[in-house]
């Protein structure tokens, strides 16, 4: 086997192996064989391209394109031409691809099912583009050592997401594979300086060593390297906090009272949850509210609006009080209040960072690592805590305001305010026109508040719709208030928009609706329960929910008139359903019969967004293999030129014999490589001259310096020589003559003749001669064997 070979090998097996690192972030582990099948191709395209040789750089380019051509045949072959060549609606595609993957990441708790082709786009995607740089620096530049950058990079994100305790397995197994390349490396350049000699000298009849002393050496060294990486660690202090933790996953510094949480979007999953084919439930809670219809549980509060989307602010984030929370900002004490207890068991599945809960909590009983934010009243987990299977305790405040209190609010805190009216520059002057239009003549914020979730849910002609396209950022929000269509996200973005522009303090939370009682008491809370909505301060009642999404949730009492002839939906009625009960399902429109599953073979999902079609199967193994090597002759077919003149001119300036019988071919083979060259340059070849009189007019024409145009004239006597001299001789020297020809050659045209001469050469009609000789002789033959058929022919009848 050639070093090059083992080489690539070696590129390709330590790319797998630090792949498999990621193995156990996603469940099943069957891509990890597509991905080492389109690796393999990858390497194989690198290996011929450096057999030809091809430059370095056009090496690396051909690899690119057929990784390119590779991924669009998998992910985007309907929006391709031809399957292979990527175009506007495949690079659409991609994008729709990387954006659902990354929304899968988000939703999704480790191990992730490996549904959605978003995901297996971002592994297989990020293991080819890996593949590639260790191929190119291994390989290709022939220095593998700093291959172990892009492979310890691989490494480093599986290990920064994976939360399992075999993490050291696995990077057992990429330092392995990085030893392994490190290991072949050597070999080569070993190989390259021909026997080794190492170690004290065998007597007669002793066995060979199985391994020269230098590579023997490197792989002790490798060995034990990687036993001190494994081992120390485990005897060293853990680093907690400081730089060192926070670039860690951890929501803040440390085990004490101190930290911040970044701003992240819980968003990103909302429309995909309220589209799923299947209701899963998220949540299970056991409480003594009286009244379930108004069980909100709250995760996170959105109160920084930037024009594009609504996202947490940065928040000091402190240890879980003990015993009762604080009282929540703006909560006096003539409001009226009970502490409710609920027990919340969440999904094996469900893993998120913050922790649903009735809003406000009064006191959290919890384990794990929770880290307590006071102005939002929220808990984050800590250094990768999750909610997955945890069942907790909750006591919070059943907050009643009347509309009397919420009416007479005074002006809230100047901070306060300051913080939560902020609108960006960006925003269309229509969300602050049409706020006043429809809070005209309302007395207080109070009366603006009720007008705007009125006009929402009842006078305004708007529409739930989950499936509707409104747009990203600030123009989003005029497009929503012109076609009137758009789910919780929509109507709670626009109202607290809208309430800001009135200067009434207001931010978003995200949580789950209120779910679906059940006969053992406790309420199911589901996937399309997810949820939004408007929270707007009043200075003595504090933070207030209001609900302006037509059939979903409840709408708080505070908020309806007393007599009983309103048009406004009843409070109890969490949704528009057959029952009384709340429902799972976000609306009628969305839910799906046994009938309907049985006439229609299933019900498909609300949004193609939340469900791009996939194909279980995915492409067979040979069928992938014809169309890329059907790709790959697309590809080669506009460079086939230059390549055969590039492999042309290798073999011919190669290696050849030294002795006197190779001396003449050796000669013959330069000089043909030499006028070919010239015919490059636009000076075709003359047969009819001799050698001496055929260099001078190369030299002539080609307009050649001093050096070069001695160079043609050595070529062409050394050519003489072995035509006419009795005994030929080899000349020393030949190969780099024709190499100072064809540099002389170069310089004494233009760029654009230079270009041609490597992608167009005009000597490659060689190639269609000796096709045309070919056929001539086949044609010739066949012609000379018909009679010999008429004959036998003849005889038979």
């Amino acid at each position: 086997m050639s070093g090059r070979v083992r080489l690539t090998l070696g590129a390709w097996a330590a790319t797998l192996m630090a792949a498999c690192a990621l193995l156990p972030l996603v469940r099943p582990a069957t891509w990890i064989v597509q991905a080492a099948f389109l690796l393999a191709v990858q390497s194989g395209v690198g290996a011929a391209a450096r057999r030809v040789p091809l430059a370095r750089p056009l090496t690396v380019a051909a690899q690119a394109v057929v990784t390119v051509a590779l991924l669009t045949f998998v992910f985007a072959r309907e929006q391709a031409l031809a399957g292979l060549v990527p175009g506007p609606e495949a690079l659409d595609r991609f994008a729709i691809l990387l954006r659902q993957g990354g929304d899968d990441i988000a939703r999704y708790a480790i191990p992730a099912p490996l549904e959605s082709d978003g995901i297996r786009l971002m592994l297989v995607g990020g293991v080819l583009i890996i593949g590639l740089l260790v191929d190119t620096l291994a390989v290709t530049f022939r220095s593998a050592a700093p291959a172990g950058l892009p492979l310890l990079a691989l490494y480093s994100v599986a290990a920064g997401l994976s939360d399992g305790d075999a993490d050291w397995l696995w990077f057992l197994v990429a330092a392995a594979g990085y030893l392994m390349l490190l290991l072949a490396e050597g070999r080569d350049r070993l190989s390259q300086w021909g026997r080794v000699f190492g170690g004290a000298p065998r007597t007669a009849g002793e066995e060979p060593s199985s391994a020269l002393a230098p590579v023997r050496t490197g792989r002790r060294i490798g060995v034990v390297a990687l036993g001190i990486a494994l081992v120390v660690p485990l005897g060293l202090p853990a680093m907690n906090g400081g730089l060192l933790d926070s670039v860690g996953t951890g929501a803040g510094a440390g085990t004490g009272g101190g930290g911040t949480i970044s701003a992240v979007n819980p968003l990103v999953s909302l429309r995909d949850s309220l589209n799923v084919d299947e209701d899963r439930q998220v949540l299970s809670v056991k409480t003594k509210m009286a009244d379930v219809s108004d069980l909100y549980l709250r995760i996170v509060s959105l109160d920084d609006f930037d024009g594009t989307t609504w996202k947490p602010s940065r928040r000091s984030i402190t240890a879980v009080p003990d015993g009762t929370f604080p009282t929540p900002v703006g909560l006096g004490p003539d409001v009226k209040r009970t502490e409710v207890d609920s027990t919340v068991t969440a999904a094996d599945w469900y893993a998120q960072d913050w922790l649903p809960m009735p809003y406000p909590p009064s006191g959290v009983d919890i384990k794990g690592n929770w880290r307590y934010e006071p102005l939002g009243m929220t808990l984050v987990g800590d250094h990768g805590q999750n909610t997955r299977g945890l069942t907790y305790q909750v006591k919070s405040l059943d907050v009643q305001p009347t509309a009397e209190q919420l009416a007479s609010a005074g002006p809230p805190p100047a901070s306060l305010e300051r913080d939560f009216t902020k609108l960006p520059d960006s925003l269309p002057a229509v969300v602050g026109r049409t706020a006043r239009q429809v809070t005209a003549g309302a007395g207080n914020p109070y009366d603006q508040a009720v007008k705007l979730q009125d006009w929402f849910t009842v006078t305004g002609g708007f529409e739930y719709d989950t499936q509707v396209q409104v747009g990203s950022g600030s123009e989003g929000i005029a497009r929503f208030l012109k076609d009137k269509q758009g789910f919780c996200v929509h109507f709670s973005f626009t109202m607290a928009a809208m309430a800001r522009s009135l200067g009434i303090p207001a931010r978003v939370a995200v949580g789950f609706a209120p779910g679906s009682p059940q006969a053992d008491g406790s309420v199911s809370v589901g996937l399309r329960d997810a949820h939004a909505w408007p929270e707007l301060y009043f200075e003595g009642v504090g933070w207030t929910r209001f609900e302006p999404t037509p059939n979903r949730g409840s709408m708080p009492p505070y908020t309806l008139p007393e007599d009983s002839g309103s048009s406004v939906p009843d409070a109890a009625r969490p949704t528009e359903t057959s029952s009384a009960a709340p429902s799972a399902a976000p609306s009628a429109s969305e839910s799906c019969t046994p009938e309907q599953k049985k006439l229609d073979g299933g019900c498909g999902s609300e949004s193609p967004q939340a469900a791009l079609p996939t194909d279980d199967d995915g492409p067979r193994w040979y069928a992938l293999l014809g169309w890329a090597l059907a790709g790959l002759a697309v590809l080669a077919l506009p460079l086939a030129p230059m390549l055969w003149r590039t492999r042309t001119r290798a073999v011919r300036l190669g290696a050849h014999g030294r002795g006197e019988a190779d001396a003449a071919p050796r000669t013959l083979t330069l000089w043909q490589e030499l006028t070919d060259t010239a015919w490059d340059f636009g000076i075709p070849p003359d047969e009819s001259l001799t050698p001496r009189k055929a260099a001078a007019r190369i030299v002539r024409l080609g307009e050649l310096d001093e050096t070069a145009a001695a160079s043609v004239h050595r070529v062409a006597n050394a050519v003489e020589q072995v035509l006419y001299a009795p005994r030929p001789r080899p000349t020393a020297g030949l190969t780099e003559d024709v190499r100072r020809a064809a540099a002389g050659l170069s310089a004494a045209v233009g760029r654009g003749a230079r270009l041609r001469a490597v992608l167009a050469p005009r000597s490659t009609v060689r190639v269609v001669w000796a096709v045309s000789a070919w056929w001539s002789s086949v044609r010739a033959r066949v012609l000379a064997a018909r009679p010999t058929w008429r004959k036998a022919s003849g005889q038979q009848g």
